[in-house]
């Protein structure tokens, strides 16, 4: 199963997916969108792998961590997380409206584009 989490509702997630330990937030956005606009790591590790390049670098991943999947819209993060559920991930989410609802929600000093 693939849960959706809103921004404003990743630390409630974090806090239950792993209390004592770690969660990556996987941004599949290109070089370029990061560069416009990203986010900030508040309690989770960042880790930037564009969507195309998922596949050959997956062993970067590992399938028993939580895994938070972030892109523009919400779009590509879904197609990577049903990805990862496939390759035998378990604790897998999409961070539903990607980084433009981050922008909304969480952090309006994070560019829209």
């Amino acid at each position: 199963m693939i849960d959706q989490v809103q921004p404003s509702q990743l630390q409630d997630w974090i806090a239950t997916q792993a209390p004592n330990g770690s969660v990556v937030v996987l941004d599949v956005r290109e070089a370029w969108e990061v560069q416009t606009a990203c986010v900030k790591a508040q309690g989770f590790e960042l880790v930037q792998i564009p969507m195309h390049l998922i596949p050959p670098r997956i062993n970067e991943l590992k399938p028993e961590q939580p895994i938070a999947v972030l892109c523009h819209h919400g779009g590509r993060s879904m197609q990577v997380a049903a990805f990862l559920v496939q390759q035998g991930f378990s604790h897998i989410a999409n961070i539903a409206g990607g980084i433009n609802a981050w922008s909304s929600q969480v952090d309006t000093s994070v560019p829209k584009y």
